[in-house]
C-alpha cells in the first residue's frame, strides 16, 4: 500500500474528520466535502432520523471485543424495540445472541457505531456513540456523531419475522471453512465494521459501521484465510478507508437472509489505492483486502427473514435519447414487455444496471427520474462526468432498443403534503428530481405557490431550459428563476436567464419571505451546506428544509 502523507493536527480541530479520512479525501481530490459535512455531520439526531431508527426491526452494530479487534453484528427486535427519549440518545432492547463476536462488548464507555438500513426501500442512517448504559435487556445508546447515507448499491428487500424456533448455535474458527467460503462468494450484501482512537479527544474518533453491496461474487475469496473486495465511490466521507488507514482493522458480517445466520469476521485490513489489480475492476476506486484472524458463524440465530434474491427487477428498452445540454442527456425507457411500470413519486430515483464493456461484473448505478409521474414511462437525465464508467457508457454506448434492468423507484426525497409555498432549488444536474416536482405540480393545477430556481454555468451547460419554461407559462402558480454564474457572450439576460451570479439564502428569502414556505434543495454537496446553513440563520425551520446531494 502506497504511503500516504497525514495532515497536521491544527486541521483536525475544526473538522468532523479525523486525520486518516482527510488523508483519504486529499487523496481523492474531494476535500470539498468538508464544507458540506461540517453541517450534515450532527451531535444528535434530527427528529426525521429518530423516526426512522425507531421504525426499525433491526440494527447493525459495531464494537471491538475485549481484545480490541472490530467486529459488526445484528440486534432485532419486535416494533418498538428502539426508542429515541431524546435527540442524543436511543434506547435499545436487544442484545446479541450467545456465541456472538460481540456478546460481551457493550460495556459502559464502550464505543459503538450503528447503522439503521430499510433494505425495502434502500433508506440508511448512521450514527455513532458510546454506550451509556447496559441492563438485562439492552443498552442506552449515546450520540456522537449522526450523518444520512445515499442509498447506492444498496439491493432492496422485504423481511418477515419467522415464527420457528432460533437455534443460534455458534462455531468459531482461525479460517474459512468451505461453506462459508461459498457463502461469501454468493452474497450481494455485507456490513464493515471500523474504528480509530486518536491521542486526544477528538469527536472522530470511535466505531463505525457501514455497507457494502454490489452483484453476487463482487467479495473474492483469495484463500481461506484472506478476502477482497473492490470499493466504489460512495457518500465522498471516507470514514472506513480513513479509519483502516490508521487502525488496520477491520470486521465483516454476511448475512444469510433466507435462514438467518451470521458470518461473523475480523483480521487485519489493507488498501489497495492503484496496483495493477485495480484495473481488474472497472469503476473502483481501491480494493480492500483482509487477512483473517478469527471467524464466528452463528446458524439460524435470528427470527428475521428476508428476500433471498434482492428486489424484483424489471426489463427496461430504450426508447428515446435526447441531448439536453453540451454534457447532459435523457434516456427514457419503457417495459420491454409493454407493460405497465411501477409508479413513481416526483423526486424519487430509479437503480438500473448496466452490462459495460470489459466490465466483469454489472455495473449498478442510481440516477434520479426527471419525467412526469404521472406518465407510464421513466426518463432518467444523466451529465457525462470526466472518467464516468457509466455515465460515459450511457452518452457514448447505449443506443435506442438497448434493454437493460432496473428495480423499483425509490427514495424519500418527495414533496410534502400541504397548501404552503414550495421553493424548488437546484444547480447543476440536481435539477433532475426538481424537473419531475415542477411536472408534478404543473398537472395538479393547484393553487399552491411555487417558485423554480436553478444555477448553471451558462447557456450551454443549462439542461431544460425550454421544458422549464413551458410548464410555467401553463401554470399560473409557477414561477421561474435561473441564475448563470459564468454567462458565455452568447447567453442574452433577459431570453436565456435572469441574474448573473450563484443563489444565496438571501436570494431566496428575498424572493420568497413567507415563513411557512418549504424549500426543497439538490445540487452539490457545498451548495447544499452554504444553502442550508444560509436559510436556517435567517430562521428558516429545519423541518422546512429538505435536501438531496449526488
Amino acid at each position: 500500500m502506497k504511503a500516504i502523507d497525514l495532515p497536521g493536527v491544527r486541521e483536525q480541530d475544526a473538522t468532523p474528520f479525523h486525520e486518516g479520512e482527510i488523508a483519504i479525501q486529499e487523496r481523492m481530490g474531494e476535500r470539498d466535502i468538508e464544507t458540506w459535512a461540517k453541517r450534515a455531520i450532527r451531535p444528535f439526531m434530527p427528529d426525521q432520523h429518530r423516526t426512522f431508527f425507531a421504525a426499525q426491526p433491526f440494527l447493525i452494530v459495531s464494537a471491538r471485543d475485549r481484545s480490541g479487534r472490530p467486529w459488526a453484528t445484528l440486534l432485532e427486535g419486535e416494533a418498538g424495540f428502539i426508542s429515541s427519549p431524546d435527540p442524543e440518545s436511543l434506547e435499545i432492547n436487544a442484545k446479541p445472541v450467545s456465541g456472538d463476536a460481540l456478546e460481551h462488548a457493550f460495556d459502559v464507555a464502550a464505543d459503538i457505531g450503528i447503522l439503521g438500513i430499510e433494505m425495502a426501500t434502500r433508506r440508511r442512517n448512521r450514527v455513532n456513540g458510546r454506550v451509556g448504559g447496559n441492563g438485562a435487556s439492552g443498552i442506552r445508546f449515546e450520540v456522537g456523531q449522526s450523518f444520512g447515507n445515499c442509498p447506492q448499491y444498496i439491493r432492496e428487500r422485504d423481511y418477515w419475522f419467522t415464527s420457528e424456533p432460533v437455534a443460534g448455535t455458534a462455531k468459531s474458527g482461525r479460517q474459512l471453512t468451505e461453506s462459508q467460503i461459498e457463502w461469501i462468494r454468493a452474497a450481494d450484501t455485507f456490513f464493515i465494521a471500523s474504528g480509530h482512537n486518536g491521542a486526544r479527544d477528538h469527536v472522530a474518533n470511535g466505531m463505525d459501521v457501514s455497507h457494502r453491496g454490489g452483484d453476487r461474487g463482487f467479495v473474492e475469496v483469495l484463500s481461506d484465510t484472506q478476502i477482497r473486495f473492490p470499493d466504489y465511490a460512495g457518500n465522498r466521507h471516507y470514514n472506513t478507508l480513513g479509519n483502516i488507514l490508521l487502525d488496520g482493522w477491520a470486521g465483516f458480517l454476511f448475512l444469510d437472509f433466507s435462514t438467518g445466520s451470521l458470518l461473523q469476521i475480523t483480521g487485519r485490513a489493507t488498501i489497495d489505492f492503484g496496483s495493477e489489480e485495480v484495473v481488474r475492476f472497472p469503476g473502483a476506486r481501491q480494493l480492500v483486502s483482509l487477512e483473517i484472524d478469527e471467524v464466528v458463524e452463528l446458524s439460524s440465530a435470528l427470527r428475521l427473514r428476508w428476500q433471498e434474491d434482492a428486489g424484483s427487477a424489471r426489463s427496461l428498452r430504450l426508447v428515446e435519447k435526447t441531448a439536453e445540454s453540451a454534457d447532459v442527456s435523457s434516456f427514457v425507457f419503457e417495459a420491454r414487455d409493454g407493460g405497465p411500470l411501477a409508479s413513481f413519486k416526483a423526486g424519487q430515483h430509479l437503480p438500473i444496471e448496466l452490462r459495460v464493456p470489459d466490465a466483469d461484473t454489472k455495473v449498478q448505478r442510481t440516477y434520479s427520474l426527471s419525467g412526469s409521474p404521472l406518465e407510464d414511462r421513466y426518463r432518467i437525465s444523466v451529465k457525462r462526468e470526466a472518467r464516468g464508467l457509466a455515465s460515459g457508457f450511457l452518452h457514448d454506448r447505449l443506443e435506442v432498443g438497448t434493454i437493460l434492468e432496473s428495480r423499483k423507484p425509490a427514495g424519500d426525497f418527495v414533496l410534502s403534503d400541504g397548501d404552503g409555498p414550495l421553493v424548488l432549488v437546484s444547480a447543476g444536474i440536481g435539477v433532475t428530481p426538481m424537473l419531475s416536482m415542477l411536472h408534478q405540480l404543473a398537472a395538479e393545477k393547484s393553487e399552491r405557490e411555487v417558485l423554480f430556481l436553478h444555477g448553471a454555468r451558462d447557456g450551454d451547460h443549462h439542461p431544460f431550459r425550454d421544458e422549464v419554461a413551458r410548464l410555467a407559462e401553463a401554470a399560473a402558480n409557477i414561477k421561474t428563476r435561473i441564475l448563470y454564474s459564468r454567462p458565455s457572450p452568447n447567453d442574452e439576460q433577459g431570453r436565456d436567464y435572469d441574474e448573473t451570479g450563484r443563489i444565496s439564502a438571501d436570494f431566496l428569502i428575498r424572493l420568497m419571505p413567507d415563513p411557512d414556505a418549504d424549500y426543497y434543495l439538490c445540487g452539490p454537496a457545498g451548495f447544499l451546506a452554504e444553502l442550508k446553513d444560509g436559510l436556517e440563520n435567517k430562521g428558516v425551520a429545519e423541518g422546512k428544509i429538505h435536501f438531496e446531494t449526488f
